[in-house]
């Protein structure tokens, strides 16, 4: 046999072989492998996407607590200066209140002065008279000399 028959033979079978391979084997090998690369590139854009919608709530939840953090200071601060205004309420009605009680203090002791002063100038009046009833050696009428004795009792 020669050896040039053997190589083109050869030759032919491997065309034909690759020809074989070509038409019906490789359709059957490409189409699983394009799926496959199909759902691994959607896999890949699903999680892209995945990352950046978790890069937005983070930013989301960070821009809500930012603004909650915010609304609290908001509410202390408010809290605060209610609670300041209400001391200086408070404060402010205790001294008109300490003021009404010392006024009403200050009037008590005035009534009960004048009274004292109307009770003291009485009892002199009533000694005077009685002193001068002694002296004179008869009873003064009160009531017959009032004009007399309250000029007295205004004089003391």
């Amino acid at each position: 046999m020669n050896i040039n028959l053997t190589l083109i033979v050869q030759m032919i079978v491997f065309a034909l072989l690759i020809w074989f391979t070509m038409r019906f084997v490789w359709p059957m090998i490409l189409v699983p492998m394009n799926e496959r690369d199909r759902q691994i590139r959607q896999g890949l854009a699903a999680a892209e996407k995945g990352e950046q919608e978790l890069a937005s709530a983070r930013s989301t939840a960070e821009a809500i607590v930012r603004e909650a953090r915010e609304r609290a200071n908001q509410i202390i601060d408010h809290a605060q200066h209610r609670a300041n205004d209400l001391v200086e309420q408070a404060k402010s009605a205790a001294g008109s209140e300490s003021a009404r009680i010392v006024a009403a203090a200050q009037q008590q002791i005035e009534l009960d002065t004048t009274r004292a002063r109307e009770g003291l100038r009485r009892e002199v009046a009533g000694i005077a008279v009685e002193a001068a009833s002694k002296l004179l050696g008869r009873e003064i009428d009160a009531r017959a000399h009032a004009d007399l004795l309250d000029q007295l009792a205004t004089e003391i």
